[in-house]
């Protein structure tokens, strides 16, 4: 025979259990009023931290203003290839904001991002983009200009493991396409690349610890990173750098998908859709280039014009045939980075 719970024994137990709320909306961040409140989690690569620190709160005050709802959105960060797995690996984020198409690729793969999410959104679902250049020692001692000087004796390059970094695979094929672009063959470039790669000390999972090791650690005599995080760097260190750009570069998208497999099941696809078109409005594009992240607006653009230098780029369909073919080539097990570092 069943007996009626104990009262006092009962109230205690809710007493615990709103505690334990109240203590854990507290542990996130979050006031106790909001434990509640819609949370989208946005999983970008390494060196979108500072970008996000704005965009995310200037989303959730024009979410609230236009629909009245409360929402807020969480970070997680990392190498972009390293996100991506997490990702598919069940990291529940609604959103990814990658550096590579490839990366979001490998999600349609494991069947939580659509097929077609490159045709969701305007510019190939890529909001911004920027492109990669070298940071050097105040006065550029090395006297490094261009894609050959990295491959001289005596040059230490830092640069992110090409296998879980989108930093690191720009690199490269910023490297390798740089020689054929300027009408050199294959081979050349292959030597090229792995010259390169035999000066690299040390190789960071991400670029924002590749930053680490160079402006905090003072290992290397240059630092080959994206645009934007080249001027982060001098913000953060003042005079101490120089930056120098390549004769000729590659062109690095940023391209974000919804994660469909999360937001239907949490019910928000709304608001992550809503969340990435914030990105192509004309206050998140204005954001984008304050960080000296390439924006699709031109006016945008023109704004912060003093941020963005001329430079010739090529595209990864330019010279590698695609994201795919890149990968597959370059980068799986076995492919041209495997041959070239263990050589």
């Amino acid at each position: 025979m069943m007996t009626s719970q104990n009262p006092r024994r009962a109230v205690t137990k809710s007493l615990l259990i709103s505690s334990f709320l109240a203590a854990s909306a507290t542990l996130f961040g979050l006031p106790q009023a909001q434990a509640a409140d819609t949370v989208l989690l946005n999983a970008a690569y390494d060196v979108t931290r500072e970008l996000f620190k704005e965009i995310n709160p200037a989303f959730s005050a024009e979410w609230k203003k236009t629909t009245g709802e409360t929402i807020n959105v969480n970070q997680s960060h990392g190498g972009s290839s390293k996100q991506a797995r997490s990702v598919a690996d069940g990291l529940e984020a609604s959103v990814v904001t990658m550096n590579q198409a490839n990366d979001i690729d490998i999600l349609v793969e494991r069947g939580v991002v659509a097929a077609d999410w490159s045709k969701k959104f305007p510019n190939n679902a890529s909001p911004f983009y920027s492109t990669m250049v070298y940071l050097v020692r105040k006065g550029n001692p090395k006297q490094i200009k261009d894609w050959a000087d990295l491959a001289k004796p005596g040059v230490k390059v830092i640069i992110p493991h090409p296998k879980t970094s989108g930093n690191g695979r720009y690199t490269y094929l910023a490297a390798w396409g740089a020689v054929i672009k300027k009408g050199g063959t294959e081979a050349q470039a292959r030597d090229l690349v792995g010259k390169i790669f035999k000066n690299v000390p040390i190789l960071d999972a991400g670029g924002r610890g590749a930053t680490t090791t160079f402006t905090q650690r003072e290992i290397g005599d240059v630092l080959v990173t994206f645009e934007n995080e080249v001027n982060l760097v001098r913000e953060e260190f003042g005079d101490k750098f120089d930056v120098v750009y390549p004769s000729i570069s590659i062109l690095a998208e940023s391209p974000v998908a919804v994660v469909d497999k999360v937001v239907d099941k949490r019910n928000l696809r709304k608001q992550a859709t809503g969340y990435i078109n914030f990105l192509y409005s004309e206050q998140g594009q204005e954001i984008i280039a304050k960080h000296s992240l390439r924006p699709r607006s031109e006016k945008a653009f023109k704004k912060y014009n003093a941020n963005f230098r001329q430079v010739s780029l090529f595209t990864i369909d330019d010279v590698f045939g695609g994201w795919k073919a890149a990968q597959a080539r370059h980068f799986a097990d076995g492919g041209e980075f495997d041959k070239i570092y263990n050589k």
